[in-house]
Parts: C-alpha cells; structure tokens; sequence
C-alpha cells in the first residue's frame, strides 16, 4: 500500500517535472496534457494519479522532442531508468528511501485521433497554463481505455472503473464521436458491451490489489465493495437515456 508521504513525494516530482516541461517552449507547444494526472490536477478527479500522459502535436519532430526531454530530465535531476526507442516514452527515477515509490512514467502518444479537443487550461497546482484534453475527451477515451487495455494487454486496471464512475457521477459528458472513432462502434451498443465485459472481468480481488494504493483508506473502504454494481448502474443509466 502507497504511505501518504509516498503519495505527496510522488506528486511533488510530477508537479516539478511537469512545470520543467511547460516551462520549455520546444516541448509546450508540442504537445497536450491528459490523462489522470491532468483531470487530478483540472479538479475533475479524486484519485491519485502516478504518470504524465500527453498527446503529440501532428507535425512535431520527435527525436528533436527527445533531447529537449532528456534535457529537462537532467535539469530535474531525474534519471532515466529506460525509454522507447520508437516513440516518446520514459521511465524515470527520482530521489525516494529504500523500498518506496521512486519511478514515473512520461508517455507522449503519437497517434493523432481527429474528434480529440483541446482546450488552454490554468493549472494551479503548477502555477501554469497548458493546452489540455476537454474533460469531454477524457470522459470518452476512458471509456474504450478499459477494454482497450485488455484486448492490448490481457489486464484489468480499476482505476479506469473508478474513473467512469466518477465522471457519470458527478455529470461529466464525453464525446461520442470519439468513441466511435475509436472503436468503430456507436455509442448505444458500445456501452451496452462496456456492462458485459465488467460484469465479466472485473473482480473484487483486481479491486483490492490495484485500486487501494490510489485512494486515501477512507475512500477505498467506502467504495470498494459496491464499484462493481455502482458502475454498471450508472452505465445502464446512460443506456436508458440514450434510448
């Protein structure tokens, strides 16, 4: 289970090295920030995210991009534990004690989906603005990341369940073109598969093992034995209203 100091020493390096990246005009203008550390920090999220997710501007040079990366990473006094040698990803390793978080991941996605919106977005955390998914987009991509990630990758990653019921809950919308685009289906019958693959792959022990180190204790104890059935409520919800 993630301390709570763990949890604020890892938020500190993403909030340093994410001020490092804005702060580079190369890299700001190149790309656009997502994912569940930007809806964390945007006030639409609240859960603990532990990456830097972004989308690359069309166009960009990315192995230009790469020493401007690597220049920020030596700045920050991060080091890099590994990196892709055909896109934009790296692991990197900060300052912790013995047997704590010490790694974040920057991903920097290159695939380019047309429906995605962006909007510039003042992150108080940081001090700075940033061109950012509309939470509509993020809304939307979270809804095919969780079988997406599955048919990718065989896993299950609760924090996408706990993602998509907390958008449904406090009344976020999501762009179905997206997900149309993405998955080549409409709305209406994609969810309706959404329910049946939860009510298929998604297990109590999965919400145990990788949903708690994300959640104070607090709010883990109180949603963990109904996330399952909540969830699928809320998507059946969606149906109905759809129809």
């Amino acid at each position: 289970m993630t301390t709570k100091k763990e949890r604020i020493r890892h938020k500190a390096q993403l909030n340093r090295l994410l001020s490092g990246l804005l702060d580079n005009k190369k890299i700001e203008s190149s790309i656009f920030f997502k994912g569940g550390t930007c809806c964390a920090m945007l006030g639409y999220l609240d859960r603990f995210s532990v990456d830097l997710d972004f989308d690359l501007k069309k166009g960009a040079d990315k192995e230009k991009l790469r020493q401007e990366f690597h220049s920020v990473f030596k700045e920050k006094n991060l080091e890099i534990k590994d990196e892709s040698k055909k896109v934009l990803q790296f692991f990197l390793k900060y300052e912790a004690p013995p047997n704590q978080r010490n790694t974040l991941k920057v991903d920097v996605l290159d695939k380019v989906f047309k429906n995605n919106e962006y909007e510039s977005q003042y992150l108080e955390s940081v001090d700075r603005t940033a061109n950012c998914q509309t939470i509509e987009t993020m809304f939307a991509h979270k809804l095919v990341a969780l079988k997406d990630r599955y048919s990718k990758h065989q896993t299950i990653a609760p924090r996408d369940v706990y993602d998509i019921h907390h958008f449904f809950i406090n009344g976020y919308d999501y762009k179905k073109e997206l997900i149309q685009e993405r998955t080549g289906k409409k709305t209406l019958p994609y969810l309706k598969e959404l329910v049946d693959f939860i009510k298929e792959h998604l297990t109590q022990e999965i919400i145990n093992q990788k949903l708690g180190p994300l959640l104070s204790n607090k709010k883990f104890q109180a949603i963990r034995k109904s996330l399952k059935t909540e969830t699928i409520f809320l998507i059946k919800e969606e149906i109905k209203r759809l129809r």
